[in-house]
């Protein structure tokens, strides 16, 4: 009863009251049949209610995911990619540069990367209140400084916004960015002041390349099918997980996973953490603000980030 309730009232076209009498008459049956339960009107009453849910789960599987839309600017470009030998080539890397939330000048970059430089992978974690939640991104690093993170968000329009509830009932589609680290970490960290901690994790360097070409495979088949935005099955955390699961990389089911803000302390038990730090000491090493608030959003901006933070 719930679920379809809520289903019909963040996804039906039209005003409060309409949306509150085609709740009515969804639920009224079902109603009904608990009032009535042992009686003879139960059964006929449970039918129509279960007719009623059909109808609704049809429906349902009907809503499609957009492909255009008028989106917050950060968010109107999908990257796409394409690997030729060890040649990695993408289109529409973000770099904006910004100097408050309303006040940023755009670019979107076309980036080529030599993949036998990749040698390290870091996760950046971005609270922004509740710390049993982050937002998730991982940055591959390559050996002659460069940087290249990668986030998987919620596309909102210009006149939209998050809601973990309303995303649960295909409020908005998916977008995976590409990004400088100055920009997509940088804009949590220095312009929307979230809590921003980075972890250096403990890969194997034969993993990274393939893990980035499964990110830039996705990125590609999202451009081409957008998918629904999930606040718990397809979002920034599960997404990365079914990535790295796909490629034989062992992450056990854990709960997590889904309230991402402790996925440190799951990461250091699975051993993909400098084991000779406490995960305490891990988290305040690589607390960020303060270094990069001293740094600003430059090239200096990824430095700043990992100073004092353990290399695995």
């Amino acid at each position: 009863m719930l679920w379809g309730s809520l289903a019909i009232w963040f996804k039906v076209p039209g005003a409060s009251w309409q949306k509150y009498t085609l709740i009515a008459i969804f639920l009224l049956p079902g109603f009904f049949a608990l009032v009535h339960l042992y009686s003879r009107k139960t059964l006929l009453s449970l039918l129509v209610y279960l007719a009623g849910l059909g109808l609704v789960l049809i429906w349902w599987q009907t809503l499609q995911p957009p492909s255009e839309g008028d989106w917050a600017k950060e968010l109107s470009r999908q990257v796409t990619g394409q690997i030729e030998g060890d040649i990695l080539t993408l289109d529409n890397v973000r770099a904006f540069e910004w100097r408050t939330a309303e006040d940023y000048d755009q670019a979107w970059l076309r980036e080529t990367y030599d993949l036998t430089k990749l040698e390290t992978l870091d996760l950046f974690l971005s609270y922004w209140g509740d710390p049993r939640m982050a937002h998730f991104m991982l940055s591959f690093g390559f050996n002659d400084g460069e940087y290249l993170a990668w986030s998987i968000e919620v596309r909102r329009t210009k006149t939209g916004s998050y809601s973990p509830v309303a995303d649960f009932f295909k409020a908005n589609p998916l977008v995976i960015l590409a990004s400088k680290e100055f920009d997509v970490v940088g804009m949590r960290s220095n312009i929307w002041k979230n809590d921003v901690h980075i972890f250096r994790l403990d890969v194997p360097k034969e993993r990274l390349k393939p893990l980035l070409e499964v990110y830039v495979a996705d990125a590609n088949h999202l451009a081409e099918t957008p998918v629904w935005y999930n606040s718990i099955f397809t979002n920034c955390t599960t997404v990365m997980t079914r990535t790295t699961r796909a490629l034989g990389i062992k992450i056990p089911h854990d709960w997590r996973i889904i309230v991402n803000g402790y996925l440190p302390e799951f990461l250091h038990e699975q051993g993909y953490l400098n084991a000779n730090y406490t995960i305490e000491e891990l988290r305040e090493r690589g607390r960020i603000a303060d270094r990069v608030a001293v740094s600003g959003l430059g090239k200096d901006y990824s430095r700043a980030a990992r100073e004092g933070v353990p290399s695995p």
